[in-house]
């Protein structure tokens, strides 16, 4: 008989069997885990004992920082960074980025001790089935560990080590430094490294301010941030915030409610592209380029500028930046324009050109241009400081000297006689050039060095009288920062204040000021300036609507090549310079029509901006007094004299007597130990008949002797002279070549 259960039997054993077969394969290919991982564990003992033994401090553990550099009122202007990563304490994110950040990557962080022996398992026969490391289930310490220590390769070699390394961090820190640390070293895509770049690149905001939509999104992002970006993938940014509030839920984080509403929440993003980049300039990228590459690698090095984390407080005020460079942008030629505190020598805006990005050439400081007549107060503060006055007088009269050379007034004319300070409101060439014969070449030369003109290029003839010199809109700054300071040199600077990143001080800079004019010559040229804006070549500076006092003067070089504006008021000191790189002619664009007017327009809103005073005052002691004189003969005006100019000056130096030509007595005239000097020039002999003024009796009419004046006799003009930019110093072809040579020696992107 066949029994009928036996072919039931006989189907049932091979599951038995299989059973018992599956069973030896899990237990031999557990053996082999144990056996493996124990292995690995030895060997990662052995090789990172060094690590283990001494891990370093949390205060330690901060690789490539940023380094910010702000202006004077703590406003970011650039970032300087190999991985942009800004460290912040847990204490400064929001609450809803630790959370979605925890649910998303470990949701038992609090609770294991470094890795969660499960997951390990679970990944591991997940590689051995794949034949290879692919898996993960690393903890949040666990990947700590991998981004300070270990390499990114997939082995499971790596995976051990990283394990051992894990356990022994949560030994030495505590839950919420690792924490911390991980939240600073993430990488989030677009160059973010860190939390807190990554709130500032995605949201324009601080971590601490991140909203529950906003920190789902980044912390979606996590495990491939090029994958889930959501200004390149939108959807699938979308789907892993779902994800990360998904579990949010699930752990009791927030309600389905919150999921609800913050899945549904339009985000706006400020960043539309990778800021992996060596340096990122938001404002100000002349004058950072200007600081970087004069001051901060040469005296720092590259790797600790950029992976240092360093605070570079700047003197820069990003109001008036933003306010300069709105008023060069409507040029059509290149341009510069540097404002200076006059009283430290800050430099409170700097634009080098209408664009950075189509040119890193930087005019005010590279561009080695003629200032022209701009250069002229400097040769009247030669002369004042040598002992002649503003109300003596000069020929304006045509000059011929040997070599070929014939200076000529822009306006083809000439006047006669004429008083220092009317000729140097008027911007007359012949009375400069004969002003400089009278001091000397040399003197003019070594007063300029005085007060803050630096360049080489200063030449050693008269033709250093109409600014034939070569030199940067920031020396003439400095320059005419003596004018407004009341004498003294200032040297312009850009750092303030450099802090390393736990907050020490490493570098302060101030004002560094010496003598370079007497307090009573600055006032007084200080106040022959002001002519010049308010009746002389200047008139388009003005600003008496506005109730400021200005001082300044306009510049124009042959074939009106350059044109400059350079002028302050109290406080301020701002210079415009306009030309083309290839000195190409602007095309009859003076000083006053074409650089004056940018300069009233920023400077209109720069005085509101710095609430600096509208008069300007002079300091106790400094020994001058107000004075108001005949423009035709620098005696003290009468009711009869129709043209006249309000001065300071020394005490003692104003004449005592009034204008006998305008019904002033002329026999007090000649008596007055302070009447104004003719100065003449052994040339100006022969033309004193014909442009010397014509003294006649107020009462009579008559033609009479003129008061007793005195004559000066010089050594004769230095013979050489050079056509303006036939070498030129500063190619701008150059200087853009020498920019790309320090990309390239500082290997920066």
């Amino acid at each position: 008989m066949v029994d009928e259960h036996a072919g039931k039997r006989s189907r049932k054993r091979p599951r038995i069997r299989l059973f018992s077969a599956f069973r030896g394969i899990f237990l031999f290919a557990a053996f082999i885990i144990v056996a493996m991982v124990a292995f690995a564990s030895v060997v990662g003992v052995i090789m990172l004992q060094d690590i283990t033994q001494d891990l370093p401090a949390i205060e330690e553990i901060k690789p490539s920082l940023t380094s910010i550099v702000y202006d004077r009122k703590g406003r970011v202007i650039a970032r300087l960074f190999e991985e942009n990563r800004t460290w912040v304490d847990i204490r400064e994110i929001s609450p809803w980025a630790t959370k979605a950040i925890l649910a998303a990557e470990d949701s038992e962080f609090y609770e294991h001790q470094g890795i969660r022996i499960k997951a390990i398992i679970r990944a591991l026969l997940s590689d051995l089935k794949q034949g290879a490391a692919r898996q993960g289930g690393s903890t949040i310490t666990q990947q700590l560990a991998r981004n300070l220590f270990l390499g990114r390769e997939r082995t499971l070699q790596r995976k051990a080590s990283e394990a051992i390394i894990a356990i022994r961090m949560e030994k030495i820190y505590t839950k919420d430094q690792i924490l911390e640390m991980y939240m600073n070293m993430a990488y989030f895509g677009h160059g973010a490294y860190g939390i807190a770049a990554a709130s500032q690149n995605y949201f324009g905001k601080p971590p601490g301010a991140l909203s529950l939509p906003e920190a789902s999104m980044l912390a979606g992002l996590l495990p491939a941030p090029n994958a889930y970006t959501p200004i390149r993938h939108p959807d699938r940014a979308k789907t892993r915030q779902n994800y990360v509030l998904g579990r949010m839920v699930e752990t009791g984080m927030i309600t389905n409610d919150e999921r609800a509403l913050a899945l549904n929440e339009s985000l706006t993003y400020v960043r539309s592209a990778d800021s992996r980049v060596a340096f990122v300039m938001e404002d100000a990228p002349h004058f950072v380029s200007h600081i970087l590459f004069r001051q901060l690698l040469p005296k720092y090095g590259r790797e600790r500028i950029y992976q240092g984390g360093l605070r570079i407080h700047t003197t820069i005020d990003l109001e008036l930046q933003q306010r300069a460079e709105a008023a060069v942008s409507k040029l059509k030629f290149e341009c510069a324009l540097v404002t200076l505190d006059p009283n430290t020598g800050e430099i409170l805006a700097m634009v080098g050109g209408r664009n950075f990005e189509k040119s890193k050439f930087n005019r005010a400081t590279q561009a080695f241009r003629q200032p022209g007549s701009a250069f002229k107060p400097i040769v009247y503060a030669t002369a004042m400081e040598n002992g002649y006055r503003p109300v003596d007088r000069m020929l304006d009269a045509p000059l011929h000297f040997a070599n070929g050379w014939s200076p000529k007034n822009s306006s083809g004319t000439y006047r006669g006689e004429v008083v220092l300070a009317d000729a140097l409101a008027l911007s007359i060439n012949t009375v400069a050039v004969r002003l400089a014969q009278v001091v000397g070449v040399n003197a003019i030369r070594e007063q300029a060095k005085k007060m803050g003109i630096t360049t080489p290029y200063l030449p050693e003839n008269l033709s250093i009288a109409l600014g034939s010199s070569s030199l940067t809109p920031l020396e003439m700054g400095a320059a005419f920062s003596v004018f407004a300071n009341n004498g003294h040199r200032v040297e312009p600077f850009g750092v303030k204040e450099i802090l390393d990143s736990n907050g020490n001080v490493i570098e302060q800079n101030g004002p560094l000021l010496t003598d370079a004019l007497s307090p009573e010559t600055a006032v007084t040229l200080r106040s022959m300036l002001m002519q010049a804006v308010n009746w002389g070549t200047g008139t388009r500076a003005r600003m008496d609507k506005e109730g400021y006092q200005v001082f300044g003067k306009t510049g124009t070089t042959n074939d009106w090549t350059d044109a400059w504006f350079v002028g302050g008021t109290p406080d301020l000191v701002t210079v415009v310079y306009i030309g083309n790189d290839d000195h190409k002619s602007l095309g009859r664009a003076f000083g006053g029509t074409v650089a004056a007017p940018v300069w009233k327009e920023f400077m209109t809103e720069a005085v509101k901006i710095t609430n600096t005073p509208k008069q300007f005052t002079v300091p106790p002691g400094v020994g001058v007094q107000s004075v108001t004189v005949c423009r035709t003969t620098g005696y003290l005006a009468t009711k009869g004299c129709s043209r006249v100019i309000n001065l300071l000056m020394p005490v003692g130096q104003a004449p005592e007597t009034s204008c006998p030509w305008h019904g002033g007595d002329v026999t007090a005239a000649r008596g007055d130990s302070n009447s104004p000097s003719l100065i003449l020039t052994p040339e100006d002999d022969s033309l004193r008949g014909q442009y010397q003024l014509e003294w006649k009796d107020s009462e009579t009419a008559q033609t009479i002797e003129p008061p007793p004046l005195q004559t000066q006799n010089v050594a004769p003009p230095v013979e050489t002279y050079m056509e303006p930019y036939q070498f030129d110093p500063a190619p701008a072809n150059e200087i853009e070549d020498r920019y790309q040579e320090l990309l390239k020696q500082y290997n920066i992107n």
